[in-house]
């Protein structure tokens, strides 16, 4: 499996953004796929996850309310709806992949990663 994301830009603060993780692969659907993000000289940090079907979605506390993460594994894509977008959103965004849903919380664990698109939230 292979991801990568799309969708980044630069909005103004309280606007909208949807980001886009196509997986290649006939195994996508059974993946869990996570969101993380990178700030300038911070260290990447766990946004939020997805289960291989669905059912199950988790969030930072820091964007919990305003982002949810969905899927469609017709399409082999996961989506980010970023909504009242702040410019402590500001960050490269990555989307990453795990068998086990559980594991998507370490940066350090995830093995699977898609290449990152940059969200900039101008105030």
């Amino acid at each position: 499996v292979q991801l990568q994301a799309s969708g980044g830009g630069l909005v103004q603060a309280g606007a909208s953004l949807r980001l886009s993780c196509v997986g290649s692969g006939r195994t996508f659907s059974s993946y869990a796929v996570g969101w993380f993000r990178q700030a300038p000289g911070k260290e990447r940090e766990f946004v939020a996850r997805i289960s291989s079907r669905g059912g199950l979605t988790y969030y930072s506390g820091s964007v919990k309310g305003r982002f949810t993460t969905s899927r469609d594994n017709a399409k082999n894509t996961v989506y980010l709806q970023m909504n009242s977008l702040k410019p402590e959103d500001t960050a490269v965004y990555y989307c990453a992949g795990d068998p086990e849903y559980n594991n998507i919380m370490l940066a350090s664990n995830i093995r699977l990663w898609g290449q990152g698109t940059l969200v900039t939230v101008s105030s």
